[in-house]
């Protein structure tokens, strides 16, 4: 596993808990940071994967 992977889907983890918090207490820019942290959360893991890939059939 890569390790944009790792700190990808803690900052994905962390925004959905940013979210819902932000949601249930009517706060709506906690809600929109949690949103955009997801987001950040998965382009990173994705970035992580692909590099897991690339180094995989390199190794091949």
């Amino acid at each position: 596993m890569h390790k944009d992977q790792i700190k990808g889907a803690a900052k994905d983890a962390v925004g959905s808990v940013k979210k819902i918090v932000g949601r249930a207490t009517g706060d709506s820019r906690m809600e929109v940071e949690g949103m955009a942290e997801q987001a950040e959360g998965k382009v990173q893991r994705a970035v992580g994967d692909v590099k897991e890939t690339v180094g995989d059939a390199l190794k091949h």
